[in-house]
């Protein structure tokens, strides 16, 4: 493909022409290879963002995304392929809990993940909290780590779906990162070259969400069930709150510790287990290990009690280049930021609302994350004991503790965050969790066949 070719593409998709499946073959076709620059990269996105994707045009990007690179198998497994996906929060760190989980249950988790997207934290950065840990195995390690531990989190190789994994980072800069259609084509075209038999989708909603309204976020779910019609592959849908930090904790390392002592007992918020123990829930009556959702929740319960959940993770991590003692000695493994300060209430009263964009934009300018493709991060930095929406809080109580690498750092960030939450006198109840999508939900997998 030239030059010439790739303009008169974006030119057909800027006037709002319906390109062919042949035509998406050739788009993905020139990302993967290179052929296309990032200029050309950054208008054909806008372009979409503009006029947007009739069904069929989305669904054959997807497949045209998938098809330019191989496709895992899994056939030689024993059990079902699980996978799930979030669109990206603040201190959404359940997928390193999720995956251990479920594997513990009788699934099995190759969750091939992504790096941060503006304000949202990205699972691959997390897990480059911890040092040796390879996000980028071989294939042939990928398989071995999957098929003995049940789990592997890691990022797409050079040959799965490489036109995805270039749009993604130009994405990042050329404000589409929450554009709809390169949302569906993004994850449904991961999910189908990595294999998964069932997919659960957390489609968050809420002023920290990449999709903040909901009845946007609802017409994303019920989208993307319709492009995975058809595909083989098992999904439910849900949409859960963004309107407080996940967890207690926003930024890489932080986010790894939480997860540590959830999976260890040591601690564990509220919202965060929940959030884990449903979807999980859902992958195992999905993928048919259990019947119902009550079965399925008490069966993971049994997996954190006994230990075999922290067990699946130590082990993920120890397989894929990680240290063997992270559970034991975490704040030995994990980074941690030179300056911890607390942010105070300067009045008591309840928490009534919180900009959870501009705390995900906070730990960005700390250097959690990145606002160019490849750019550097700092896996120590972001926010702890983050308090939530309803909460009380007195006179010089945290709100927040900011770990930052510089006292100005902490300056600045201070600043945001006091800004960021509203202290009244009267309680303002959270939106409610999680609230599944019937009309995105799909049959179990047991017929299902495995993307080859």
């Amino acid at each position: 493909m030239n030059a010439t070719s790739a303009a008169a593409l974006i030119r057909a998709k800027r006037e709002d022409q319906r390109l062919s499946a042949a035509q998406w073959r050739e788009v993905a076709q020139g990302i993967a290879e290179n052929t296309w620059c990032d200029a050309q990269l950054g208008a054909f996105a806008m372009a979409v963002a503009w006029r947007g994707l009739d069904l069929r045009e989305c669904r054959d990007f997807t497949f045209a995304l998938r098809d330019s690179g191989r496709c895992l198998n899994w056939s030689d497994l024993p059990g079902p392929v699980l996978d799930k996906h979030s669109t990206g929060g603040v201190g959404d760190c359940v997928s390193l809990a999720l995956a251990p989980l479920v594997s513990a249950c009788g699934g099995f988790v190759p969750m091939i993940s992504g790096r941060g997207l503006g304000h949202t934290g990205g699972t691959l950065d997390k897990l480059e909290s911890i040092a040796g840990y390879d996000v980028n195995p071989s294939p042939e390690r990928m398989h071995r780590v999957v098929r003995e531990v049940g789990c592997a989190i890691v990022g797409q190789n050079a040959d799965l779906v490489p036109a995805d994994r270039r749009l993604y980072t130009v994405r990042d800069v050329t404000a589409t990162v929450d554009v709809p259609d390169l949302i569906i084509a993004s994850i449904l075209s991961k999910k189908f070259a990595g294999g998964a038999q069932a997919l659960v989708l957390d489609i968050k909603t809420g002023n920290g969400a990449q999709t903040p309204d909901e009845t946007a976020a609802m017409a994303l779910a019920t989208r993307m069930h319709a492009v995975a019609a058809g595909s083989g592959i098992a999904l439910a849908a849900a949409l859960s709150d963004m309107d407080q930090v996940l967890g207690r904790d926003a930024g890489n390392a932080l986010e790894v510790r939480a997860i540590v002592d959830l999976l260890s007992g040591r601690a564990c918020d509220p919202r965060l287990r929940e959030l884990t123990l449903a979807l999980s829930a859902e992958l195992l009556c999905l993928g048919g290990i259990e019947p119902d959702h009550p079965g399925a929740t008490a069966r993971l319960q049994r997996a954190l009690d006994c230990g075999e959940a922290a067990e699946r993770f130590a082990r993920m991590v120890a397989a894929l280049g990680g240290p063997a003692d992270l559970f034991e000695h975490p704040q030995q493994c994990l980074p941690q930021a030179p300056v911890q300060r607390p942010v105070v209430a300067s009045h008591a009263g309840f928490i009534q609302s919180i900009a959870v964009r501009e705390l995900g934009e906070c730990v960005v300018a700390l250097g959690g994350g990145r606002r160019v493709p490849g750019a550097p991060i700092d896996h120590a930095v972001g926010l702890a004991g983050v308090r939530g929406l309803g909460e009380r809080v007195d006179q010089g109580e945290p709100l927040a503790i900011v770990h930052a690498r510089t006292a100005s750092d902490a300056d600045a960030a201070t600043a945001r965050i006091l800004g960021a939450f509203r202290v009244g006198e009267a309680p303002a109840p959270p939106a409610p969790l999680l609230r599944w999508l019937p009309q995105a939900q799909a049959p179990r997998a047991k017929t299902a066949t495995v993307t080859a």
